[in-house]
Parts: C-alpha cells; structure tokens; sequence
C-alpha cells in the first residue's frame, strides 16, 4: 500500500515518529495470540504510547513535531486552550500546551460525582477554540466523547491531536468529520511497517501477519472471534460501560 502524506513533511515527522516508537519498544506485534481493543476489535498489534513519557527526548521530540504539525494545518494562533482527555491525553496536552503557550485543561470520561460534579478540571475554556489531545485513537470514539463534553462547557473544539491513528478501522475518520471534529495524527502503522524496511525490528513472519491485517481488519477480527463491524463495536463498547 502507498503512504499519502500531505506533504513531505508530513511524510518525514511520520518516519522520525514511528522510528522513536520503536526504539522505545512502544509497538508490540503479537499476531499468534491477538489482542482485544476495548471496541471488542481484533488485533495483531499493540500500541503503548504512554511509554513515550518516560522518555525525556523521546517526549520532546514528538511534542515538538506535534505543535509544528497544528501550527501547520490549523494555524499559528488559532487554537486559545487545550484539552487532555483522560487519562492518557492529560501529559501530552499539558506538553502540547506548554509549547503553544496556551492554556491547558483535561476531560473526564465523566463527571466525578461529588464536590462540583465537574467533568472538566481547570479553567473552562468557554468560547475558546480548543485543541482536544489524546495519545491515539483507534476507531475515534472516545475523542466524539471528549469533544462533546468540551462543547456542552460552552468551548469550540473542532480540533483533535493524537501522536498515533491505527488508520485502519471501518468508519473512525468518518465518523469524526460528520462530527465537525478534525483528526491530526502524527503516525500511523502504514509509517510503522515503512520503517520496519530500515531494519529488522520483528521477524518477516509477524509482519507478513501484521500486512494481512492491516489490508482488511474487519475480516481479520471476525476470523478470531472479535467484531465484525462498526456497528458491532459501537454495541460492543457500550455494552462495556
């Protein structure tokens, strides 16, 4: 499959993310014995971006290409806060932050039920069009959650940033467009597999799987007992609470 970038520098923050992503062991391929995604998906590969935070320059480096990548799709000074979404997104969105000089808040999945039942910690950026910052997404859901949230405290969010989209499920990029929500993604596993050219980070064998996967996913998960479907995942993940 060809990798369409938006620019070579797209194309070159991609590669230089993906390869930190390996170095620090943070991309795991299992295909013989598949993990399952919390929307009930399949999948012979694992991502662990939180690890990036315990990696100083990793971590630099990454948010560094991560502000420059919204100062270039979305604009210098057009985001005025931003968000974490919990809990993962809260680090990132407090570096992002930093380096943007804007004002940082986070997200709860929900309220936390006393006090003042707040869902949003920090100063509510009400009428502030805010960048929402995770670590990834895989087929968008919880960014949707996060977002609406942000929008019924009164902030314009139609923004999101992650350092990594699976790219691959049926219907997330979609999903999140009819939403009025525009993903920003550093890397993806097609950057990944491009990178495993370089060097032999895994064995042929697990990424000729990972390859299979990747090329048709819906299928991949339903031969190994996960859903088959957008809609089966949505049911799935709701099921789960």
């Amino acid at each position: 499959m060809t990798i369409h970038h938006a620019s070579d520098w797209d194309r070159d923050a991609a590669l230089t993310t993906a390869r930190i992503l390996l170095e620090i062991k943070a991309i795991n391929f299992r295909p013989e014995e598949p993990y399952t995604f919390t929307a009930g998906w399949k999948s012979p590969v694992y991502i662990d971006v939180r690890k990036i935070i315990s990696f100083p320059r990793a971590r630099t480096r990454i948010c560094d290409l991560g502000a420059e990548k919204i100062q270039r799709r979305v604009g210098f000074e057009t985001i005025e806060a931003v968000a974490g979404g919990e809990t993962a997104g809260i680090p990132f969105a407090a570096w992002m932050a930093d380096r943007m000089m804007a004002p940082m808040t986070y997200v709860r999945k929900k309220p936390k039920g006393f006090g003042r039942n707040a869902q949003i910690e920090g100063e509510v950026p009400v009428g502030k069009r805010t960048l929402l910052v995770e670590d990834l997404t895989t087929d968008g859901g919880s960014k949707i959650a996060f977002a609406n949230a942000l929008r019924e405290a009164g902030a314009i969010c139609e923004h999101t940033f992650v350092v990594f989209y699976y790219g691959v499920f049926p219907g997330s990029f979609e999903t999140l467009k009819e939403m009025g929500l525009e993903l920003h993604a550093l890397c993806t596993w097609w950057d990944v597999l491009e990178v495993c050219k370089e060097r032999p980070y895994f064995e042929e064998s697990a990424l000729k799987e990972v390859r299979k996967f990747l090329e048709n996913p819906v299928a991949w998960s339903a031969a190994r007992g996960g859903v088959a479907s957008l809609e089966e995942a949505r049911a799935y993940k709701a099921a789960k609470g």
